[in-house]
């Protein structure tokens, strides 16, 4: 069985745990009130999208680069289903962490990464660029949501229904993987 390079699994793996916790906490913090523990919160929420950016980036380029394994005989519908959703997932995967940075750009707040450095301010502050990226963020967030759940039922499905070795592909080597 074809299996997706170390280096593709680790940054699919990195990326995930990553991004689920923070939409967890996305939605978390946005739900409560102002503190200093909500402050720092969101500062930590935007040091980690910076870093989901930066893989996301490297995935691109892994993946123009490395060949993904193909997939095992299944419908043509499924197949371009497939495609369309790994492009939508790494679109919206750039999308989200790039409408972050412009949104605490618009704010005129200076960021920075984990206190080590600062960010630049991609636009100048803007209260009307503040909203549309806001809302480009907030919409991301949910469409994004919606997507990873049809990725996860796809591998569901492939794996406890079709029994087609998808799951192992992108699952480190192991004792249980083929």
């Amino acid at each position: 069985m074809q299996r997706y390079s170390r280096t593709a699994i680790a940054l699919h793996w990195l990326t995930s745990m990553l991004v689920l916790g923070l939409i967890a906490v996305g939605f978390y913090m946005t739900s409560q009130l102002a503190s200093p523990s909500v402050f720092q919160l969101y500062m930590t929420h935007k040091s980690v999208g910076l870093t989901v950016l930066a893989l996301m980036l490297v995935r691109v380029f892994w993946r123009l680069r490395v060949k993904p394994p193909s997939l095992p005989p299944m419908p043509a519908w499924q197949k371009i289903a497939s495609q369309v959703s790994h492009v939508m997932l790494y679109a919206l995967l750039l999308i989200m962490p790039l409408s972050g940075w412009l949104m605490n750009s618009a704010t005129g707040t200076p960021m920075r990464y984990f206190s080590w450095f600062n960010v630049p301010q991609l636009i100048a502050r803007s209260p009307e660029q503040l909203e549309i990226w806001k809302a480009v963020h907030g919409y991301t967030a949910i469409l994004l949501c919606a997507l990873i759940a049809i990725h996860l039922l796809a591998v569901i499905k492939h794996h406890w229904i079709d029994k087609d070795g998808l799951l192992y592909r992108m699952l480190p080597k192991g004792k249980n993987a083929p």
